[in-house]
C-alpha cells in the first residue's frame, strides 16, 4: 500500500479514536453532559453556536496582525499593546470556538468528518502559534512573534475555507428543512383507522415527508425529517410526546416541534392535523393561525 493511501487510513483511524472520545466523555456525564452537549450546539441558541464561536478569535487575529503590520512589528509602536491585546483576546475566544467545533464534529460522518478534522488541525496548529507568539512577545522578541501569528492568520484563513466547504458543499449543519412545505389546503394522508395510538407513522404531502402520532385522543404532525442530519424521524423512538432521531439522538416536542436535545438546533415544522370523513388531514400551519 503506498504512503497516499495510507493517510486517509489514519484519518480515519484518529477521527474514530477521537469521536468515541468524545462520545464516552458526554454519555459518561449523564444528563450533566447531555445538557453541556446541548449548550455547545447551540440548542438554546436555535442555530448551531460554532460558526458564531469562530467570528471572535478570526476577527482579533485579523486586528492584530492588522496593529502589528501598522506598526512595523515594533515593540515602541503605540500600536504594539493593542495588537498584544487582541491577539491574546484571539486566544481565548478559540478554546470557545475549538469546543463548540469539536461538539459538532462528533456527530458527523465520511467526507465531512475527514474535512472537519483536517479542518481542526489547522485550526490547533494556528492557535499554537499564537499562543508560542503571545509568550514570545512577553520575551520581547517581537519580530519572530510577529511572523508566528502572521503566518497562523494564513493558516485559519484556509481553515475558515474549508469551514465553509463543510456547510455550503457538503451541508454540515444546515437546517434539512429549510425548504420543506406542507399543503395549503386540508390534504387527506392516511384513513382515521390506519393511524393507531402511540405509533410513529410517516406518511408524505405536498412532497413532504411528515410524522403522524396519535396520543390520547390527539393527533400530532410534524415534518419526518430531521433538521440535523436528515434521519427519518419515523424510525426512531416514541417517548411520551417527544421523538428520538434514531441517527444523531435529537429529540423533538410533537406538539411544537422544539428541540428538547441535540445535535439539532433547528425546530421541526409542525403542521395542522384534522380527522374528517375517515382521513386524517393536514396542512401547513403557515398563514393558518
Amino acid at each position: 500500500m503506498s504512503q497516499g493511501q495510507n493517510a486517509p487510513d489514519t484519518l480515519e483511524k484518529a477521527a474514530d479514536l477521537l469521536q468515541q472520545g468524545l462520545g464516552t466523555a458526554f454519555k459518561a456525564g449523564g444528563s450533566s453532559g447531555r445538557q453541556v452537549k446541548n449548550l455547545l450546539n447551540g440548542v438554546w441558541f436555535g442555530h448551531p453556536l460554532h460558526p458564531a464561536m469562530t467570528d471572535i478569535p478570526v476577527g482579533f487575529w485579523m486586528l492584530s496582525t492588522t496593529f502589528d503590520l501598522l506598526s512595523g512589528a515594533n515593540k515602541d509602536s503605540r500600536l504594539a499593546p493593542g495588537a498584544d491585546a487582541a491577539l491574546g483576546l484571539g486566544i481565548l475566544g478559540a478554546f470557545g470556538a475549538a469546543a463548540t467545533g469539536l461538539t459538532d464534529w462528533s456527530d458527523t460522518y465520511g467526507k465531512e468528518r475527514r474535512t472537519g478534522l483536517i479542518h481542526a488541525l489547522l485550526n490547533t496548529s494556528a492557535l499554537t502559534a499564537n499562543c508560542l507568539s503571545w509568550i514570545l512577545r512577553r520575551q520581547g522578541r517581537r519580530k519572530l512573534a510577529v511572523l508566528l501569528s502572521t503566518t497562523a492568520l494564513g493558516v485559519t484563513t484556509y481553515s475558515s475555507y474549508l469551514g465553509g466547504e463543510m456547510v455550503f458543499n457538503l451541508g454540515t449543519l444546515i437546517n434539512r428543512n429549510a425548504w420543506a412545505t406542507g399543503p395549503e389546503d386540508w390534504t387527506p394522508v392516511m384513513p382515521s383507522n390506519a393511524l393507531p395510538e402511540n405509533t410513529l407513522c410517516k406518511t408524505r404531502a405536498n412532497g413532504t415527508n411528515i410524522l403522524l402520532v396519535r396520543q390520547a385522543g390527539n393527533i400530532f404532525a410534524i415534518n419526518e425529517t430531521c433538521s440535523h442530519a436528515g434521519g427519518p424521524l419515523s424510525e426512531g423512538h416514541l417517548e411520551k410526546d417527544t421523538v428520538i432521531c434514531p441517527w444523531h439522538g435529537s429529540r423533538f416536542c410533537l406538539v411544537d416541534g422544539k428541540v428538547l436535545d441535540g445535535p439539532a438546533t433547528f425546530k421541526a415544522p409542525v403542521y395542522q392535523v384534522r380527522e374528517s370523513g375517515g382521513q386524517v388531514e393536514v396542512r401547513s400551519a403557515i398563514n393558518h393561525g
